[in-house]
């Protein structure tokens, strides 16, 4: 499963979900797992793992850890999946009273907040254990998404990026071609006139986190721009490429290419409905489109609208909580653990997610899985959010700022400058709680 923990020759591991940023609560349910027993067999070393695998992906998850239970006998791993946000409540409290899981998941996001925290420890001497070092992976910033102040925290298991998906069978009724989706800005603008032609809004443009926040930040990075100055002082999201990226989505409102008002998750509803052609989503939709009856759908690498090839993009990695005392033979059996959830690398990316290892994503196993393999091709410009301690508390503004713009609320440039003097406040504030 994890492309990046390492070692052998599938070497290395993976990571996803996504997350749900503070407060910013999308339907992606989950709730609490049953909780973990520890082992009633002598000579049984228990480990407790955490995930927030709540959705189709959790049943990947769970095969490959009952294969490992059976596969050795003397370490049984008890995992417990929890709602994302939940998941870091309740790591606190464990930590606290010295009850904190062996093993949890986190997004690349979460973990300069939980170092912080010091509710995870560093990991580097399990990364050199595990042989893992950056030229193994197909991103450097996956590989960097794991370090917080030169530490490592994370072992990356996959990523999970935005993609084009898109309705061949509206393609083809607006005389579109369903098996050459646009890759330029030009070509994307023409598609949509074209269905505008043929009385389909091509693009549903959303105001909210999924997928609204997604694809402004997308455009922000592809127009030249970024979130934050490289210090973490400051947001620059208010650019002149943020307002470019702005103004770009609500031009498509507009313009008519796309209704107004768009609902939580009504974008991708009608794609499924035949009422729009494309809809920016993120790897998870892969296998819930799957099974959508008669449904005729592709996906594609996100099109390339401005000057730079750029896409938004996640990763959940493997992080060790901070334990009351060190157990050498506990560790020793995470480590084994974690191996071989990177041997199985190839059965995780088959719930969806992207490898992060280039000895996954280049072998025929990968590459037979035609819509991840699609993704993958984005690996080399995936953008990660920064790590920044509390950086969700700031990203949260940026979901303001996008629904204020695109319901018409306030101007691109009005909507960005209100929300970014916001997060460049949250910022310093938490540079001084969390030490610069």
């Amino acid at each position: 499963m994890p492309p990046s923990l390492v070692v052998s020759e599938l070497s290395r591991r993976r990571l996803l979900a996504w997350a749900l940023r503070a407060g910013a609560a999308v339907a992606f349910s989950g709730c609490e797992g049953s909780k973990s027993k520890e082992s009633t067999r002598p000579g049984v070393i228990t480990l407790r793992f955490w995930t927030g695998f709540t959705g189709g992906d959790g049943a990947y998850i769970k095969k490959i850890v009952e294969d490992f239970n059976a596969a050795t006998p003397r370490v049984e791993v008890k995992m417990t999946t929890y709602m994302w946000l939940d998941l870091f409540q309740k790591l606190a409290g464990a930590v606290i009273s010295g009850q904190s899981p062996d093993i949890a998941v986190m997004h690349v996001d979460d973990i300069p907040t939980n170092a912080a925290r010091t509710l995870i420890t560093p990991i580097d001497e399990v990364a050199r254990a595990l042989g893992l070092q950056e030229s193994d992976y197909t991103s450097r910033m996956v590989w960097q998404g794991g370090l917080y102040r030169g530490k490592r925290y994370g072992i990356p298991l996959d990523m999970h990026p935005l993609g084009l998906f898109y309705n061949k069978t509206v393609l083809r009724k607006a005389g579109l071609d369903p098996e050459k989706p646009p890759r330029t800005g030009d070509e994307y603008m023409a598609a949509l006139e074209q269905l505008k032609g043929h009385g389909i809004q091509g693009h549903w443009v959303s105001p909210f986190l999924f997928t609204g926040t997604f694809q402004f930040e997308t455009l922000l990075w592809q127009f030249g721009g970024d979130l934050f100055d490289p210090e973490g002082t400051r947001a620059t999201f208010d650019s002149d490429a943020g307002v470019q990226a702005m103004t770009w989505m609500v031009d498509l409102v507009k313009k008519g290419y796309s209704p107004a008002n768009v609902a939580q998750d009504a974008d991708y509803l009608a794609l499924q409905n035949g009422r729009n052609a494309f809809n920016w989503n993120g790897i998870w939709q892969i296998n819930a489109l799957k099974e959508v009856p008669n449904l005729e759908w592709g996906v594609a690498p996100i099109p390339r609208i401005g000057s730079q090839q750029a896409v938004w993009g996640n990763s959940h990695q493997f992080v060790l909580p901070r334990q009351p005392s060190q157990d050498p033979a506990r560790q020793e059996a995470a480590r084994a653990f974690l191996q071989y959830m990177s041997q199985r690398s190839i059965d995780w990316m088959k719930s969806g997610q992207v490898p992060v290892l280039k000895s996954v994503a280049e072998s025929p196993e990968f590459q037979s899985l035609t819509e991840q393999n699609q993704l993958a091709q984005q690996a080399s410009y995936i953008h990660f959010p920064p790590a920044l301690a509390g950086i969700n508390d700031a990203l949260v503004l940026i979901d303001r700022a996008v629904s204020q713009a695109v319901l018409g609320k306030a101007s691109p440039a009005d909507a960005l400058k209100a929300a970014a003097a916001q997060a460049t406040q949250v910022v310093q504030h938490n540079r001084k709680k969390y030490g610069a």
